[in-house]
């Protein structure tokens, strides 16, 4: 814990806009589904926070479990704790879920700190809302199983899109400065795994575009499979 506080105070400028992009996201969620979205008061009070309690603490756990994907550098590394976020969404709407994929992030950062300067727990975070909003807003708007495919297919394709100009734009700069690093470091270690990437925007399109494109394809099959399941057995007390 005291490791974990020394590296938020060598990085508060960054944590107080990674703060504001939280808040903005929230009340884009919060907008959405009080406009948008037909979200029906399946639960309320205690038993919300409660649920949306359980899913983050099952994403933060899911988090700790990563996978190397031989097309991308050492520094990326998929999980799918986006599953439990992505259904949370889907039961309780967007609010819910992006207050879940802030609590397992924060959770996450509890058990086992960050290696990232941050930067990778805040990435997990944003790029993970642009699945869960789109997917949840869809869901909601009309509420079937088409719309939810639909959801997960579009929010799969914003998340890539997204977290290639993400990373390329803001992410990978930010981890280069915080740690001292030349950007050709990176890049490198890009190069070492594909010839192809030569350059920031190269390592976006050949290892974050796929990354993100295998995330999200992974995470819908899932949670397609298992929403209703999970839904009527689980959820049916809380009506």
């Amino acid at each position: 814990m005291s490791k974990l506080l020394e590296t938020a105070k060598e990085n508060l400028t960054f944590l107080l806009v990674a703060a504001i992009v939280v808040v903005a996201i929230a009340l884009v969620a919060w907008l959405a589904q009080h406009f948008l979205c037909k979200v029906s008061a399946r639960t309320k009070g205690a038993r919300r926070i409660v649920f949306t309690a359980i899913f983050a603490a099952v994403g933060a756990v899911l988090m700790l479990f990563e996978i190397p994907l031989f097309f991308a550098p050492s520094f990326y590394k998929m999980d799918l704790s986006e599953l439990p976020v992505l259904m949370c969404s889907f039961y309780l709407g967007p609010t819910a879920g992006v207050i879940c994929e802030l609590l397992k992030v924060v959770l996450k950062l509890l058990l086992k700190g960050t290696t990232t300067a941050f930067v990778g727990d805040f990435a997990n975070f944003v790029v993970g809302c642009t699945l869960v909003l789109p997917a949840s807003i869809i869901y909601h708007f009309h509420n079937s199983k088409k719309s939810a495919v639909v959801g997960m297919l579009v929010g799969t394709l914003i998340m890539a899109a997204f977290g290639s100009l993400f990373n390329a734009v803001y992410l990978l700069p930010k981890f280069a400065e915080l740690y001292g690093l030349p950007m050709e470091v990176l890049i490198g270690m890009g190069t070492a795994v594909n010839p192809a990437i030569t350059s920031v925007s190269t390592l976006a399109l050949y290892a974050v575009v796929p990354f993100n494109l295998l995330k999200g394809i992974v995470v819908s099959v899932f949670t397609f499979l298992l929403y209703k399941r999970l839904e009527s057995v689980l959820f049916r007390k809380a009506k």
